[in-house]
């Protein structure tokens, strides 16, 4: 498949509004084809509200609903309910399947162009079986251990709160500081044409974003070239 952007696209590690669009559908029609027994990312087309193009913005963004996460066992510990039958990494369960389940949390993933930034950045938002949305804490306890190590680290350079550009509601973001460094580097091997780069472009973004929350993407994802 073929993907058109512009020429000087990834060159730096970052995107055009233009070329997000482009290589947004590009993800989400591989992730389709891999992963077709999951939940499909979806385009918001949000090109009809007011300012947007104005502004020189990409005019929407991927979505997927409903990520089901089993809650961790030190969270089960908390509320009296741990067992012996508990596994050890739970996390590593994360699934994009419907579950009927009340033992865990529901996520809402975006991927949104930061115009500030030129590169994309994760928005998410958490609830748990009862509709009631997580906080920041609740959140970070669901993590994987190695993501905890990295919030406790340096916390103010990765979650934080702000209000969603289209949805104008807070939301829960992977701080976009330094993306493009390491997406440079991560795309650096992907040198024969501009297309290839950009053709991967989100795919090596995810690879790294979606560890933070255990979610890896398929093996023929990451190596197909069409």
């Amino acid at each position: 498949m073929a993907v058109m952007v512009s020429n000087n696209a990834t060159c730096d590690g970052s995107l055009s509004s233009t070329d997000f669009q482009i290589v947004a559908n590009a993800f989400a029609e591989k992730w389709k084809k891999f992963n077709s027994d999951f939940p499909e990312w979806l385009w918001i087309d949000c090109s009809n509200r007011l300012g947007f193009a104005a502004h020189g913005v990409s005019d929407g963004y991927l979505s997927v609903q409903n990520v089901f996460f089993k809650v961790q066992s030190s969270l089960k510990e908390e509320h009296g309910e741990c067992s012996s039958n508990d596994y050890e990494e739970p996390f590593d369960n994360a699934t994009l399947v419907q579950s009927t389940s009340d033992d865990g949390h529901w996520y809402d993933f975006h991927i949104v162009y930061s115009s500030s930034y030129n590169v994309p950045v994760l928005y998410f938002r958490a609830h748990s079986s009862d509709g009631q949305l997580l906080n920041q804490d609740e959140i970070e306890k669901n993590l994987p251990t190695e993501s905890a190590k990295v919030l406790t680290e340096s916390k103010w350079t990765f979650i934080t709160q702000q209000e969603h550009p289209y949805l104008n509601r807070p939301w829960y973001t992977l701080h976009p500081c330094g993306t493009s460094e390491w997406m440079k580097l991560l795309l650096a091997g992907e040198n024969s044409t501009a297309e290839n780069r950009a053709e991967q472009y989100l795919i090596s973004w995810f690879s790294v974003v979606g560890q933070v929350f255990g979610l890896k993407l398929p093996l023929d994802m990451v190596k197909s070239d069409g």
